[in-house]
Order: C-alpha cells, then structure tokens, then sequence
C-alpha cells in the first residue's frame, strides 16, 4: 500500500516512549500494590498484556453462547409482521423475501464470506511490515478500549432509568461484546504482535470505569468512543478495514446515547456546573493528550497527522460534551484555544519550521459514508469549515 509517510522526530518520539515506559511501571507497580493492600488498584480483569480478560480467551464458551446467540438473534418485524416493530433494515428485507422464495446455490455462492487464508493473503499484498505494525498499534488503541466499554456499559445498566434506556444500554454491550471478539480477530490476522495498553489508555480507560454513576456516560460514551469513532472513521476506506464502517456506525448510536438520555432525565443544575464534577471530567479526559502523542508514529506511517487526528477528535468530544451537559473548567472556546495551543507548542518543538495552524478545524475521517453519518451525528461540527 503507498503511503505519503511523514517526518516525525525521532528523538521527540523516542523521549514519548521512555516517558511512557517509565510511567507505564510506576502507574502498575502502585495500582498492583494498592491491589494487594486492599486499597482499590485496577478495576478492570483484563490481560492487556496477551490482550484479553483475566481468565483467557474461552472460545469454546464464546462460540456456545456469543456466537449462538447472534445466530439466532431475532427481530420483531421478522417473527411479527403484524405489529408495530420495523427493526429490519433493507438487506434484512430483502433476504427474508428471498428465504420465502428458496435461495439457490449460486445466491448462497454470493452471499458467502472470504475464508481466512484469502484474507490475510490481502493484508499481505497490501501491506510491508511496518504498515502492519502502525495499523495494529492504533487498532490496539481502541481494542483495549472495546474491552473497557464493555465493561462500562455493563456497570452503567443499574444505573440508568427506564425500559427503553435499558434496552438501548442493553444493545451497547451486545455491540461492546461483537466489537471486542471482532476486533481481536481482525486483528490477529495481520499476523503481528498486539501492544499492550499504553499507561495513557490504562489511566484514560481506568478513570472512564472507575467514574462515579452517569459520568461514566463522560468517560466512555462521550470521550473514548468519539476516539473509538474517529479511529474507525480515518481507516476505514483502506484496504481489507471496511468492516470497521459497521463499527464507526455503532459507535456513532454510542456517542449519542447521553445526549437521547438526559432529554426524557435531565441532569440537575448541580450535575452539570459542580466545580469538583467539571474537574473530575477534564482529569479524565487529559490522558487522550500523551496518548495522542505516543501515537504519532504510527499514525505518520499511513501519512497521518497525529494533530490532525487529534483536533478532529477533540471538536467531537468538546461538542458532544456541552450538549450532553458535561461542562468542563473552561467553555467550548476556551477549550479550543487550549487545545490549539498544546498542539502547535509541541508541533513548535518537534517540528522544523511548523507554522500555527488551527488543528481544530481538521477533519481526518475518509469515507464519504462515514463523513455522512458523522454529519447526522454531530450536524455542521463534525466536519471542518
């Protein structure tokens, strides 16, 4: 795959690995202290190591149950064409027509899928190594996260009101699950090594799972699934990725939940504009700035700009942040010239010649589909200006 790679500082990307390295043993060795005194530790029992939870893969258990259970996954306008339900969408119409009808061998000879081997002979074509190794890194970012928002969601569940807030909970983990399992596999197939979490996604995933009631809807709903969409959305056109538009799909239902919540139950005037809740949500939300930094090399080998990227997400979630009601230390502006401010000294430092630029206003999703489903999403600031 051709690649306009770019220029990244190379010492300024060593000094990131060496800060998180070091950070990485100080922040483990206190939680697996803390762990053992009894005095809280790590919340989650996950494996980010051999990326899995704690107590392995169990694909035998997977298959009999996960699997099983989207085999025989229903829908409502299926089994009851009578009621109310219109929860098939086109395809699903389509081919319900054509089971009335018989399918014939060749229509199932067109429906079949890719087989593994032909797959990871595409990766293989398309990509050298180091592609591969970029690709898996910034996947891994958001695949460790899937196994976070799984999490979340699961813990959220008791604590939101009403069947349809339930049902539509409920359905996030369903995805949260697929995503994970998915993810894993895809991964997999690129045939390289899948990093370990980075101590910035360990603090940044931690602090989403360890928030108190609904600012876990802050932590992930808001803040790592608008990563999670934004990474979907920029890798989604490149070859062998385009199942990753189904995911940029949910996660786009995902980052819009709290907003669709809060209209039938408002949060109070103290919920929003609480000095210590303002300053509990920015604490949460600052590990996604060295984590995008660690990240630059990666991103620069697929001809990425880590501070494009990063504005592009960063406009998401301080929008999507005010119109949920999560208010910050600082308003939307203020936010904006901080971030611009951090992204244009670093790109100062590490960059010969770097000019202002207003990252804020960069947009690193491809696809057109993507764009037009972010555009419903988020309306005009989805998009640069």
């Amino acid at each position: 795959m051709q690649f306009q790679q770019l220029t990244v500082n190379a010492r300024a990307a060593q000094v990131n690995l060496e800060v998180e390295r070091i950070a990485n043993r100080i922040v483990r060795s206190w939680d697996e202290v803390a762990e053992r005194l009894h005095l809280g530790g790590r919340a989650a029992k996950y494996d980010d190591v051999h990326y899995e939870f704690v107590g392995g893969a169990a694909d035998a258990l997977r298959k009999k149950h996960y699997d099983k259970s989207l085999r025989l996954l229903w829908k409502g306008e299926a089994a009851l064409p009578w009621s109310s339900f219109r929860d098939c969408n086109e395809h699903e119409r389509e081919l319900i027509d054509l089971a009335e009808r018989n399918l014939t061998d060749e229509e199932r000879a067109i429906r079949g899928r890719i087989t593994s081997a032909e797959f990871k002979a595409l990766l293989d074509r398309e990509y050298t190594l180091e592609q591969k190794r970029a690709i898996v890194a910034i996947l891994s970012a958001i695949g460790h996260g899937e196994a976070y928002a799984w999490l979340v969601s699961a813990s959220l569940l008791p604590e939101v009101h009403s069947t349809g807030a339930k049902a539509a909970l409920t359905m996030q983990i369903l995805e949260e699950a697929k995503h994970f399992v998915v993810m894993r596999e895809l991964m997999l197939a690129f045939g390289v090594e899948i990093p370990r979490q980075s101590v910035w996604e360990y603090l940044l995933l931690e602090g989403a799972l360890k928030a108190k009631g609904l600012d876990k809807f802050f932590g992930m709903n808001v803040l790592v699934e608008s990563i999670a969409l934004s990474i979907f959305g920029v890798l989604s056109t490149l070859p062998g990725l385009d199942v990753l538009r189904l995911f940029h799909l949910d996660e786009s239902r995902h980052t819009a939940l709290p907003a669709n919540y809060f209209k039938e139950f408002p949060l109070s005037k103290w919920q929003k504009r609480s000095p210590l809740g303002r300053v509990r949500r920015l604490k949460m939300a600052l590990p996604a700035l060295p984590l995008i930094m660690l990240l630059e090399a990666d991103l620069a080998v697929l001809g990425i700009d880590a501070f494009d990227f990063a504005g592009s997400v960063m406009r998401k979630v301080t929008h999507l942040s005010e119109r949920a009601g999560f208010l910050k230390p600082v308003d939307a502006a203020g936010q904006t010239r901080f971030f611009n401010q951090v992204f244009n000294a670093y790109c100062k430092a590490t960059r010969p010649g770097h000019r202002y630029k207003d990252f804020m206003l960069s947009e690193t999703t491809a696809g057109e589909a993507e764009l037009a489903v972010e555009r419903e999403a988020f309306g005009d600031v989805s998009t640069a200006a």
